[in-house]
């Protein structure tokens, strides 16, 4: 089977079967051993007593308060273990830096010795470190005791938050006031958030190191990275450079058995005078409403930013009243976040259909039907959850916030019933893609094109049935397994194979390659997709309370994410100089005969860029052990997700937009210069909110981490200090351009156009 080179093996598609099930299986399987060792290892919810066995807190308190802090969508506000919005604070690291601060005030308080004496002030603040590492948990009983000097730093810690969520003037108040009221709601709350301290902070049995590696990083509690953390890191490193050298090895051997494997038996590219030319179906034309639908989704997505970003610098009165009375952070982030989904998914659904249709023009009968169906369904999903984001956390619809309201999960923010709503949108969606390739599919060749589309869709359904098994009591730490099965999988691994699959089809109706280069990278870029974004996944476990050995798979495939990316990048620059050559080549001269699509090739070459820079440099330098445990929770994690989303997804999903709309728009109302205008908007400007905010910004707080603590480079007086404030006002540079010459024209654009379709 192996007589010829590993890179002959691997273009023969009759051999693609066994490494694709290899890798599935190896991945697969450290993901579930991830799962199993989350159930079995993660951190008790315990009762806590009091040296008299005086209930403090109650394993239910505990429960309550979680489902309060989901309730009131404080996740949009503020992080837990790093998790969330930055806004406010992350509770884990400020309860620990509370609860250490006010025990060494009790202590000292309590003490009859002389104060002076720095032996004496250096032996309390050993003490306070000791007793925080202790682990009093007793399994019999799931109970722990606390020491009278803990007791008293939790009254505290229970004032504070009283005093966080009911008065405005107190010190990093939340805003608007009023938005928590109920004094036994915030004493639940409070008691969810001593309990993430106390995981942070407590050893686990058996080793020297809290349940998340001594994350938060906070000398005043005892927590400073443990010998695991810089082990791995070293250990990521090594296993980078060998993983990159091996690939960039076989990479050049396949540069020379494949020299012109892209152009050659390529069809003719699309000129303008066939774009002209080309007549849509009426398959082709029922797409146009899902690219419509996105295009103002992609408008309201970028103005609820607009309105988080104008909370972070206090400037919310500029319609003349308090916006955040009536949009609070939690709604407008919570817009901005989920949206961005929805019309990036609406733009791929549509791109889809319609390159089901080229690929396999004899639909079934009922297929506009069903795609009707589908689109109204999703337009039922979209405002609901819409409705419900903002309903939810305002307390209107009371206990019926987890189905019809905010499930308080960062990116799976819509309630359950939304949710099930969209799991229905993606299987009907599904079923249309099957239903219009299956006379086309080849069973002999499982790897063709329209193969691949139907792999691909199927694979984006499966992962979202891991988002209906946590409830809002279930354990923080196993409930957050649930939802990165979901995100991630999504984002890192089956996306990019989607999006992989959906830039071959683009580039294959385009005339730029042939079928079988098509399918080839597809492969190959599943390939190294799976093989380290499946496990990548540890990445995301870092400091949720996972066990050390998901620390050293994601310190290894979280690494060997960015190789692919490499790869991509060295494949950008023939990418971008395909049509010019093929121009050349054929001895193009006439206008109309030159290819057609270079405003949506724009758009397409920016994905490549983005996905080196944003996904993967921006990405690169979070990922290690070492650096992610500084780094966690600050700006940084914020600016790899913008670049990348937007970067490499955005660019995509509006190249998807662009693609279709010229082939089904009368050929006279196209605009190219506007098209070209929204383009340089649209990425100059999300570089210039990278470059003069949030890389900046994360670079400041990563040091001040370093010097402080997370808690204090979280804290209302750095977030809202002159210097800080001054980058995130620097950011509306980018913006401005970004929607004023980006977003704006391109929504005026593709919606009124709607009444230019051809016929």
């Amino acid at each position: 089977m192996f007589k010829k080179n590993l890179v002959e093996y691997l273009l023969n598609p009759k051999n693609w079967w066994l490494p694709l099930l290899i890798i599935f299986v190896i991945s697969m399987g450290g993901v579930t051993l991830i799962g199993v060792h989350t159930y079995t290892e993660a951190p008790p919810i315990p009762n806590f007593e009091s040296t008299q066995k005086k209930k403090i807190y109650s394993k239910n308190d505990i429960l309550d308060g979680q489902a309060i802090f989901l309730k009131y969508a404080l996740m949009e506000y503020g992080s837990m273990f790093g998790d969330g919005a930055n806004r406010g604070p992350d509770f884990t690291a400020e309860a620990l830096h509370l609860i250490a601060a006010e025990m060494k005030n009790y202590y000292t308080t309590n003490s009859p010795n002389n104060l002076t004496d720095s032996f004496f002030k250096y032996g309390i603040t050993e003490k306070v470190k000791y007793e925080i590492k202790k682990n009093n948990y007793q399994e019999i009983t799931n109970s722990v005791e606390l020491n009278k000097a803990q007791e008293f730093a939790i009254i505290k810690l229970e004032n504070y938050y009283l005093e966080k969520f009911t008065n405005p003037m107190s010190k990093g108040a939340f805003k608007p006031a009023g938005y928590i009221t109920d004094s036994v709601e915030i004493k639940s709350l409070t008691a969810f958030i001593f309990w993430g301290s106390w995981v942070c902070g407590v050893e686990r049995p058996g080793e020297n190191y809290s349940y998340t590696h001594n994350w938060p990083y906070d000398k005043e509690a005892g927590n400073t990275p443990s010998a695991a953390i810089i082990l791995w890191s070293i250990l990521g490193s090594l296993g980078l450079i060998i993983g990159l050298g091996l690939v960039l090895y076989y990479y050049g051997k396949l540069e020379k058995i494949e020299d012109e494997t892209f152009t050659k038996k390529a069809p003719n590219f699309m000129s303008f005078k066939e774009i002209e030319l080309f007549k849509p179906n009426s398959v082709q034309i029922s797409t146009y409403k899902f690219f419509f639908t996105a295009i103002i989704l992609f408008l309201i997505q970028v103005l609820s930013g607009i309105l988080t970003v104008h909370d972070f610098v206090g400037f919310v009165h500029f319609f003349g009243f308090n916006i955040s009375e009536s949009l609070p952070i939690t709604v407008t982030r919570s817009w901005h976040v989920q949206l961005s989904i929805l019309w990036i998914s609406a733009c791929w659904i549509g791109a889809s259909f319609f390159m089901m249709d080229l690929v396999s023009p004899n639909q079934p009968k009922y297929q506009i039907k069903l795609i009707n169906v589908l689109f109204w369904i999703t337009i039922l999903m979209v405002g609901g959850s819409v409705v419900g984001l903002f309903l939810g956390p305002k307390g209107i619809i009371g206990e019926n916030w987890y189905w019809w309201g905010h499930q308080g999960w960062e990116y799976m923010e819509p309630g359950k019933i939304w949710q099930i709503l969209l799991g229905i949108i993606f299987i009907l969606w599904a079923i249309i893609i099957y239903r219009g390739v299956k006379p086309v599919m080849k069973i002999k060749q499982p790897w063709a094109l329209p193969n691949w589309l139907v792999y691909a869709t199927f694979s984006i359904i499966i992962l979202l049935v891991s988002g209906f098994i946590s409830t809002p009591k279930t354990n923080f730490v196993i409930a957050d397994f649930w939802r990165w099965m979901v995100v991630h999988m999504w984002a890192e691994a089956f996306f990019e194979v989607f999006t992989t699959v959906l830039i071959g089809y683009f580039m294959v109706v385009m005339g730029l390659v042939n079928k079988n280069a098509a399918i080839r990278v597809i492969y190959l870029a599943t390939l190294l997709f799976l093989g380290s974004g499946l496990l990548g996944i540890s990445h995301n476990f870092y400091w949720n309370a996972k066990p050390v050995f998901t620390m050293a798979l994601g310190s290894v495939f979280s690494t060997l994410q960015v190789v692919p990316l490499i790869l991509l990048t060295l494949e950008a620059w023939r990418f971008s100089k395909l049509p010019k050559v093929l121009e050349t080549s054929n001895n193009i001269k006439f206008t109309q005969d030159k290819f057609g699509f270079s405003e949506v090739f724009l758009f397409l070459v920016a994905v490549n860029f983005w996905n080196f820079f944003g996904a993967g440099l921006m990405g690169f330098i979070i990922n290690l052990p070492i650096a992610n445990y500084y780094e966690h929770g600050t700006y940084l994690t914020v600016n790899h997700g913008h670049a990348a989303l937007m970067g490499v997804y955005g660019n995509l999903a509006i190249a998807s937009i662009l693609f279709c709309s010229q082939l089904l728009i009368k050929h006279n109302s196209w605009n190219a210069q506007l098209i070209k205008l929204s383009f340089w908007s649209i990425n100059i400007g999300l570089l210039l909110m990278v470059l003069l905010d949030l890389f900046p910004a994360g670079i400041w707080q990563f040091n001040t981490v370093v010097e402080k603590g997370l808690w204090y480079a979280r804290s209302a007086d750095f977030i809202e200090s002159n210097g800080f404030q001054t980058l995130t006002w620097l950011r509306i540079i980018g913006g401005s351009v970004f929607t004023i010459g980006g977003v704006i024209p391109l929504t005026w654009f593709i919606a009124s156009r709607i009444t230019k379709l051809k016929k």
